[in-house]
């Protein structure tokens, strides 16, 4: 047996968008047991991954070494996602080096760090691409590989790189959050004839539970994954394909954009919700995310597909297929199809895929 095998794993962030199918997916065949991290183990979603078996819940903030601590002991793995929109960037560092650290103290066989691209350095340090909540986690990630060179013996480490979900694209309460005008489902956003590389969150737990599956090969690996590079006119056009509703994608000045009824009021607001608005260093959500729309306009992000297909033969590869899965899925479920759930009239504060969305971002460190 590998001296990285684990059988416990430390989640945090198991309460978000990303963290529900990893908990799912690693607990599903009863190889591996859960403990996930929780501000409050009564919410419904720390229920819902109670109740999957093999799970357990510890209350407490991950800003607090006390309960990492308690978190890491007894356990053997760890996967950690700091939820950046929570921290902003300078708490996000801070607490990301201690929790490797106190990991490999706590003698953790297996980390795995949740990460998103290093956008500013990829783009060559040309701030125009600056992106806050991707920055952050990306430094860290950059880091946590720098580390493993020394202390990859002694304690593994891994890299999990995703991207913005799919599912937000038919959720309130994200930066592509669609409108239906005059009866047609429509994306208005400044990605001009750019792409993004969207990830479907059930593919995430696939992902992260190989990573732990296979830690020899993991050891010191980024693992960047998405569905496919995608142009919102395809998207639409998977969209109106797989629905028989007509859709759109109409690209948007970045002033238009800011000025919608939806993110004006929240445009000059720290994208970190629990950031120092008076630091300097802190970005507001208007800086953040037209970083964040730059990189997917100028193509600053690559990815390795032909390693993914390798890794996942049965992995979402676009958006069609994508739409018809949650189409199916949907009506089982019960939440209808999809044109009735991008309805504004059928959202309600469950259908909000992002936790801090959810939370509307009001949760403590």
């Amino acid at each position: 047996m590998s001296s990285h095998a684990t059988s416990t794993i430390f989640v945090i962030g198991g309460t978000g968008a990303q963290g529900m199918p990893i908990v799912r997916s690693l607990v599903a065949d009863k190889k591996y047991s859960v403990r996930f991290l929780t501000r409050d183990s009564a919410s419904p979603r720390a229920q819902a991954l109670l109740a999957l078996g093999n799970v357990s819940a510890l209350e407490g903030s991950f800003a607090d070494e006390d309960v990492l601590r308690e978190g890491f002991r007894g356990c053997d793995g760890v996967f950690l996602n700091i939820d950046g929109f929570n921290t902003g960037e300078k708490t996000e560092t801070y607490w990301a080096i201690r929790s490797y650290e106190i990991a490999i103290e706590e003698g953790i066989n297996f980390f795995v760090y949740g990460n998103l691209d290093y956008v500013l350095k990829k783009s060559g340090y040309d701030s125009r691409f600056r992106t806050g909540h991707y920055d952050g986690k990306g430094r860290m990630a950059e880091w946590v590989l720098f580390q493993n060179e020394e202390n990859r013996d002694r304690m593994g480490a891994a890299v999990f790189t995703s991207g913005p979900y799919i599912e937000m694209t038919i959720s309130p309460l994200t930066p592509m959050t669609p409108t239906i005008e005059d009866g047609v489902v429509t994306w208005r956003v400044p990605l001009g004839g750019g792409a993004v590389p969207h990830v479907a969150l059930e593919d995430c737990g696939f992902y992260v539970r190989w990573l732990f599956d296979h830690p020899e090969r993991a050891n010191g690996m980024d693992l960047e994954v998405a569905i496919e590079h995608m142009a919102y006119a395809d998207m639409a056009a998977a969209f109106e394909k797989v629905t028989g509703h007509p859709a759109q994608y109409i690209d948007t000045d970045p002033d238009t954009y800011w000025n919608s009824s939806a993110l004006k009021g929240l445009a000059d607001h720290p994208a970190g919700y629990n950031a120092d608005p008076n630091d300097k260093s802190t970005m507001t959500f208007r800086d953040n995310f037209t970083g964040f729309w730059n990189m997917w306009k100028h193509g600053i992000i690559t990815r390795d597909y032909a390693l993914l297909d390798e890794i996942h033969p049965d992995r979402i590869r676009s958006a069609e297929q994508w739409f018809r899965r949650e189409d199916r899925v949907g009506r089982e479920l019960g939440k209808g199809s999809l044109w009735e759930r991008v309805q504004p009239e059928n959202w309600s504060g469950d259908s909000a895929i992002l936790k801090s969305s959810a939370d509307l971002r009001t949760g403590r460190l």
